[in-house]
């Protein structure tokens, strides 16, 4: 089966939120990590019948939408997950908060690695908790975690770990040592793991994803895992994500932060859901040679055509790449490539300093891509030299 990457809907004066942000401007968006793609003709098809049925009401996972993400998840990662520990949830995003809220106290801290993804970062001081985040390290064109700088960080006040695996913006898959390292680091120090793995159906290279639970009983005790179709399959807008979390006292207290706060999954959520983990592997197949191929002339052009942007390492994973523009010397990064049609994210927001970084969302048709590089390479070329 073939599936187009090339001719999408037209966004532009829909509901998209990707879009409206430059309604009216001739501005490329290339920023909200949506994919600018259908979704798989399973989860349309699974859709459409769902709608079919007119009646809409507070909805529960049936044993097929269960089973079809935890046979998922063995079949591509070795992991066993007992049904009894997923929570569903509306978003990733609620989880992440919803996390900081259930193992740390207002006051307290929780620890990530930078740059990431502006949730992390934000989530924790929603509720009066502290955000304190480690720089990770550029070693020979590889993103690392400083593992000294992680202990200096780690107080009697740190309660909770949120790592990114894959990792955003950077796109690196974590490897199993340095897994199984922050593993014990986490147990030393007595603190849970939040693992968000959002991304893990998107890796571009030849290598495994890992879920953090998956290396070891004792992990998987003090983990959080949180996981959703939404990236993978692009359907954010359905809201669905999941929390597996196998010790007992710690879905409790989950639970019990979630009480009267947390939106149910919607109907249409679930129905996606299932069809994305059942019935849509090929069309993901597909999705990740357009991804790698994409990837790949970004790599190319920005090497060859764009003086003064660089990427700093290899994008494994994620259709994101994290581009450094330091050496143009920009005030507002942002606001100059959005005057040459490309709207960008701003870097400050995963935590960098502003105008060091931007992140570009490739999951587009090459034909967009191509015409945001050429206008950001007459961005390039409109700098006026010091």
């Amino acid at each position: 089966m073939t599936f187009d990457f090339d001719h999408v809907p037209q966004r532009l004066g829909t509901d998209s939120q990707k879009w409206q942000k430059y309604a009216g401007r001739d501005i490329l968006p290339l920023w909200v990590a949506d994919m600018d793609f259908k979704a798989s003709p399973a989860i349309v098809a699974a859709l459409q019948q769902r709608v079919a049925n007119g009646v809409y009401g507070y909805a529960r996972p049936m044993g097929s939408t269960v089973n079809a993400f935890v046979d998922a998840m063995a079949q591509h990662y070795s992991w066993t997950i007992d049904p009894a520990w997923i929570v569903w949830l509306p978003g990733l995003v609620a989880g992440l908060n919803l996390t900081a809220q259930a193992y740390a106290e207002p006051g307290e801290e929780v620890l990530t690695l930078t740059p990431v993804y502006p949730p992390f970062i934000s989530g924790p001081k929603n509720s009066g908790r502290i955000s304190t985040s480690v720089p990770l390290r550029l070693v020979a064109h590889r993103w690392e975690i400083d593992w000294e700088a992680l202990e200096r960080a780690v107080t009697p006040r740190t309660k909770l770990f949120f790592l990114c695996n894959p990792h955003n913006p950077v796109g690196r898959v974590w490897r199993r040592a340095e897994l199984e390292r922050l593993g014990e680091f986490c147990s030393r120090h007595n603190l849970v793991l939040c693992s968000d793995e959002i991304h893990c159906g998107l890796i571009l290279d030849d290598l495994p994803h890992l879920p953090a639970a998956a290396l070891g009983a004792a992990l998987a005790q003090r983990t959080i895992t949180l996981m959703a179709p939404s990236k993978t399959y692009n359907v954010p807008g359905l809201g669905t994500s999941m929390a597996i979390i196998p010790d007992a006292t710690l879905r409790a207290k989950f639970i019990h932060a979630s009480a009267g706060i947390m939106a149910e999954v919607n109907v249409l959520g679930f129905t996606a859901c299932e069809a994305a983990y059942r019935d849509s592997e090929p069309w993901r197949q597909a999705l990740l040679q357009t991804l790698r191929s994409n990837r790949d002339l970004i790599l190319d052009f920005v090497a060859r055509e764009l003086p003064g942007i660089t990427i700093e390492a290899p994008i494994e994973a994620t259709y994101l790449a994290w581009l450094n523009v330091a050496a143009l010397k920009l005030a507002d990064p942002i606001a100059h490539f959005e005057q040459h049609g490309v709207g960008l994210s701003e870097g400050s927001f995963f935590g960098e300093p502003r105008g060091s970084h931007v992140r570009l969302n490739f999951g587009c048709p090459r034909a967009t891509l191509e015409v945001a590089l050429q206008r950001m390479k007459r961005a390039v070329a409109a700098i006026s030299p010091p």
